[in-house]
């Protein structure tokens, strides 16, 4: 199996490199050259399997031989551990055909931890093999940066720095972050937005005399590992479902366009999903697109959803590269504009497609309390923002013999304060292992500039 730079300037490679690289040399995103596929009959004998051992069929799909089977079995068979749920990604039913899959058991009460707990071994794996170190720099809205912080403390020959938008993120959030901070996992808050930090850390790929001297790594959304774990998922449910004839039907909230593309990696391997919706807050610039054809970034809006408080969403290259058939010169183009020109238009062949294999609808802040509100009165579910544009999303769907599935992508005390304005209460993370001890303290404020994170950098210890 090789992977293949979205931009078309860099060399093909396996899977360890596009793992341990993140971001490929000439700033594009790894995509594999063909998709795995599992046959009907395969899928039918994962009925019942445990999640590590979806985990695995999914992975070694993948990994070629870059990792024996049995070696990557015992990784992923211990990546869960730390999950509050025997089930790791369970559904809970809220009406007729509908369900939640709640993705916030894991060790900092996010989605993210899927992905991280998961890779973090890898790449420490991968590394060992090699004798190397890496330095790991990343942007955070929220709920990465906690992950990550967790997923790779202590692991020999890694170093990690986050950088999140400086008042951009929950309380609970930033003393998270704070409080997973050890001797190789560090963060830093950014005058300035996600965009911003999303920005400086493509700027410091983008500059190889720096990225060859500190090892860079990413392991955002835009590295492929991560979105390889996230796939898993999609495959448990359809699994837990009965792998209906109809498909499965998936909600989504979406900020960087990593969550939904990985259902779309796990549709294009055969799992069987009906469709798949984009649920946008106000900063709506994929909804925009998909309805128009437009991305043009606006001013960002910051909202009680800040996970979505993005207006260039990273992970829609890879799909924007499917979208033009794979034309990396097309793709460098659009992206010029972005960058130069502040957006650019899709081509029609290529939006056609986009809204044929995707819905999309875009959520404000007095809706996203009203769904809140109005999910709690009806099934007594309590949604944390996030869930709940998504599960506003759903409900102006129409009817479908598909059974419809809403990710909830983080456990409601994270966002306390939101959560308690509308319901008067918000219910604890439950018990350890997957209940952090936030604390309390001031984080630095670094200034907007690429040059101070380099040197923030540089002084790792």
């Amino acid at each position: 199996m090789q992977y293949i730079s979205t931009r078309g300037q860099a060399p093909a490679v396996d899977f360890k490199s596009a793992i341990l690289t993140g971001l490929a040399p000439d700033g594009g995103l790894y995509l594999p050259t063909e998709w795995p596929q599992f046959s009907a009959a395969e899928l039918s004998a994962l009925r019942g399997a445990a999640y590590p051992d979806v985990a695995f069929e999914v992975f070694r799909r993948f990994a070629g031989d870059c990792i024996s089977p049995e070696r990557l079995r015992a990784l992923l068979g211990r990546a869960y551990d730390d999950f509050g749920h025997p089930a790791v990604a369970p559904l809970v039913q809220t009406g007729p055909k509908q369900w939640v899959l709640e993705l916030f058991h894991g060790p900092t009460l996010a989605f993210k931890d899927f992905a991280m707990q998961a890779i973090a071994p890898l790449m420490a794996h991968f590394l060992a093999e090699e004798g190397r170190q890496m330095t790991i720099v990343g942007a955070t809205s929220g709920d990465t940066g906690g992950a990550a912080l967790k997923a790779f403390a202590g692991r020999a020959g890694i170093k990690v720095l986050f950088l999140f938008p400086e008042g951009g993120v929950s309380p609970f959030q930033q003393d998270q972050m704070l409080g997973l901070c050890g001797d190789n996992t560090h963060v830093a808050a950014v005058s300035g937005s996600f965009d911003d930090c999303q920005r400086i850390v493509k700027g410091l790929f983008a500059d190889d005399t720096f990225r060859d001297a500190v090892s860079l790594s990413a392991v955002n959304s835009i590295n492929w590992g991560r979105i390889v774990a996230q796939a898993v998922y999609y495959f448990t449910t359809c699994l837990a479902l009965g792998l209906p004839d109809s498909g499965v039907n998936f909600v989504i909230p979406s900020g960087n366009f990593g969550d939904i593309y990985a259902g779309h990696v796990a549709r294009q391997m055969g799992a069987p999903i009906a469709g798949l919706t984009i649920a946008t807050n106000e900063n709506d610039i994929l909804a925009r697109a998909h309805t128009t054809g437009s991305y043009v970034p606006k001013a960002l809006k910051p909202t009680i959803t800040p996970a979505m408080d993005i207006q260039v969403a990273s992970n829609f290259e890879r799909l924007l590269f499917e979208l033009l058939d794979h034309d990396a010169a097309a793709l460098r183009r659009l992206m010029a504009d972005l960058e130069q020109h502040g957006g650019f238009a899709l081509p029609a062949p290529a939006l056609s497609r986009f809204q044929r294999a995707f819905r999309a609808s875009a959520v404000s802040q007095p809706a996203c309390r009203d769904r809140i509100a109005r999910s709690h009165a009806a099934t007594q579910y309590v949604a944390d923002p996030h869930t709940a544009v998504a599960l506003e999303a759903a409900a102006r769907l129409s009817p479908e013999r598909a059974p419809q599935v809403v990710l909830s992508t983080a456990h409601p005390v994270k966002f306390n304060e939101t959560v308690t304005e509308v319901l008067g209460f918000c219910p604890g993370p439950g018990q350890a292992p997957f209940s952090p001890r936030p604390v309390r303290s001031v984080p630095d404020v670094i200034a907007n500039d690429i040059a101070t994170v380099k040197a923030r950098v540089h002084a790792l210890p």
